[in-house]
């Protein structure tokens, strides 16, 4: 209910010259001002706006502007997040991306051609834009994987294990050198572990983004040759995992507030076809 109440303290009105100006707040410093010359207009205004500000805070056509207001404002800032995320992409994979997004407009296209009923498009939309959200995630994932901050190969760690290997096996430096190389050896081959767990990982992904692509190939094929419209499932199971480590690099905190507004957002349709 705070909200509202602070909502309907705040509601503003255009003026020539001003542009928008907070009526109840503008209000109430006016009165403020003129109570120094008459203490009467204090009390005046404070019945004013005790009786106005509530009043139109718990009118039910009020509170559903506020909500609708504060759902664009949410879902700006979450196409902004989305379209950074689109924007650290290299040229091929937005290409590819957008590639995706315009198939799948493509199929909705198809089915309001077939004069589908709107619980089916918005079903289906909402399938397709999940399938569009994971094809990003992939992509984003891809993308900090492949920009290490050293271009150390699997090749070039391989040597130097196998030389700091030989050098131990000699057996020819003093025992403070020995512990030295034996701990740079244990790092090395961690390195290299990890080096190899991203190579597969990469391998993965790209399997994910030919399975999707081919996926919503197949979604428009059968949309076009059944002619009959279909609901469309968005699950799909990936062989890389995405939660199984931090892929997102600094932008996972970015990638957890999408999570959660898209959550919200499929909460509330789901509420509302219901």
């Amino acid at each position: 209910m705070w909200r509202y109440l602070k909502s309907a303290f705040l509601v503003s009105v255009e003026l020539p010259g001003l542009g928008r100006v907070p009526v109840h707040a503008l209000g109430g410093d006016a009165f403020a001002i003129l109570g120094f010359a008459q203490p009467a207009f204090w009390f005046v205004g404070l019945a004013i706006e005790a009786a106005v500000v509530p009043t139109l805070a718990f009118n039910p056509r009020f509170q559903k502007l506020v909500e609708a207001h504060n759902a664009q404002r949410s879902l700006g800032d979450t196409d902004e997040k989305r379209q950074a995320l689109v924007n650290l992409l290299s040229p091929e994979a937005r290409r590819r991306l957008f590639d995706l997004i315009k198939k799948c407009g493509q199929v909705l296209d198809v089915y309001r051609s077939q004069q589908a009923e709107g619980f089916i498009l918005d079903s289906n939309d909402q399938a397709l834009q999940s399938l569009q959200w994971v094809y990003l995630k992939l992509l984003v994932a891809q993308h900090h994987l492949e920009s290490p901050l050293n271009k150390e190969t699997e090749t070039s760690l391989e040597t130097k294990i196998r030389e700091l290997e030989r050098e131990l096996e000699a057996g020819e430096e003093s025992e403070a050198l020995r512990q030295s190389k034996t701990a740079t050896l244990s790092i090395l081959k961690k390195r290299l572990a990890n080096l190899r767990r991203k190579a597969q990982t990469l391998e993965e992904i790209e399997s994910d983004l030919t399975r999707i692509d081919n996926q919503v190939d197949l979604i428009l094929e059968n949309a076009t040759i059944q002619g009959k419209p279909q609901t469309i499932s968005a699950d799909i199971e990936l062989a890389s995992d995405l939660l199984g480590g931090s892929v997102f690099g600094e932008d996972e905190s970015a990638i957890t507030d999408l999570e959660r507004a898209y959550a919200g957002q499929r909460t509330k349709t789901e509420k509302e076809t219901a």
